[in-house]
């Protein structure tokens, strides 16, 4: 196997255990992502994201900023093992050094407060994917997913019993955005990124957004770590018709592996994540927009649960024998596991 996972959100939980003083590391740590977990299961390359809750911080750009200088000071340590990927040959070069690859991203484009030269840094920096938004509007563009106005429905909704709160939440987080999308600011960082060959990621834009991203752009982009909402009705995920449209694009969408986008809540909430349900939207995805058009997106790191017949990345074997057992051949499972997020990046970067 030669895995190519492309989210996870393993610096933002590295940075923030350094800031309450419990550090541990890249090279081996107790969450989902380490080399070690990575070695174990075959990873050729990980897209590491920086990812910026801008209701968190005060200045997002600085959030990056340190964000940037903890990867340096994690690739300086462990370069032996793992060295970054500016250009495609890179990953052929580190594969041939026997090293793992780094591939840098940014989960929430509103860290360039709009300016240009914010993305441009960030490409000097070795930035080669973002999202355009994550999960409140800013100077790019619109969500689906608006943390701001989910916190007031829950502030409206605190005194209901837990049952009904989960299916007022849940109705919220199956009403998607088909108005409000790209700015025109937003536009001028895609044509942008287009220049530069930093690759667009659709995954949070709203649906108005995903369309204006189709139509202003020329090369393949990316739904880094959204499923099939089809199968499950959260706004995160993908519409059939926007998997076509990616998939006639030449473009790549990455299974999550978070529970919410995996099958609706129960009574309860959200059950923690099963390969059976991992592999039933890698199924749909396949059926609809055919087998080029998916790969891998764990949001390791960043989810809420995964369950514990598969509980990070040194397992991903449990995926492979999921996806075989499905009725996927192997050769179907390698594209999944990486040659399809590779053909893009040997194109786009």
């Amino acid at each position: 196997m030669r895995i190519v996972d492309m989210h996870c959100d393993t610096l933002s939980r590295l940075l923030e255990q350094k800031e309450n003083e419990t550090y541990s590391s890249l090279a081996e740590n107790d969450g989902h992502i380490d080399l070690k977990k990575m070695r174990q299961s075959g990873y050729l390359l990980q897209n590491f994201a920086m990812y910026v809750d801008r209701a968190k911080c005060e200045d997002p750009w600085e959030r990056v900023q340190r964000l940037y200088a903890l990867y340096r000071e994690e690739l300086e340590r462990n370069s032996d093992r793992i060295a970054p990927v500016y250009r495609y040959e890179d990953i052929e070069r580190n594969r041939a050094e026997g090293k793992l690859s780094a591939l840098l991203t940014v989960e929430e484009g509103g860290v360039c407060k709009g300016e240009i030269s914010k993305l441009c840094q960030l490409y000097e920096q070795g930035v080669r994917m973002m999202t355009l938004t994550w999960n409140y509007p800013n100077e790019i563009g619109f969500p689906n997913i608006n943390d701001h106005a989910r916190e007031q429905i829950r502030q409206k909704i605190a005194g209901l019993p837990m049952t009904e709160q989960n299916k007022r939440i849940w109705e919220y987080n199956i009403t998607p955005d088909l108005s409000n999308g790209l700015t025109k600011k937003g536009r001028e960082f895609v044509h942008k990124m287009e220049e530069l060959g930093v690759i667009v990621d659709v995954s949070h834009l709203s649906d108005a957004g995903f369309y204006q991203v189709l139509e202003c752009t020329e090369k393949p982009f990316v739904a880094s770590h959204s499923n099939a909402r089809a199968l499950c009705s959260h706004v995160r995920n993908m519409t059939d018709d926007m998997i076509r449209k990616l998939a006639e694009r030449g473009g790549v969408m990455g299974l999550n592996y978070e529970a919410s986008f995996l099958a609706p809540p129960t009574e309860t909430g959200s059950e923690p994540c099963t390969v059976e349900h991992i592999v039933q939207h890698g199924r749909h995805i396949v059926d609809v927009g055919g087998i080029e058009c998916l790969g891998l997106g764990s949001d390791f790191d960043g989810i809420s649960a995964t369950n514990e017949d598969f509980p990070h990345a040194g397992c991903m074997n449990l995926l492979f024998e999921g996806l075989k057992k499905g009725g996927f051949t192997e050769s179907q499972i390698d594209k999944i596991f990486g040659e399809n997020v590779l053909r893009v990046y040997r194109e786009v970067l």
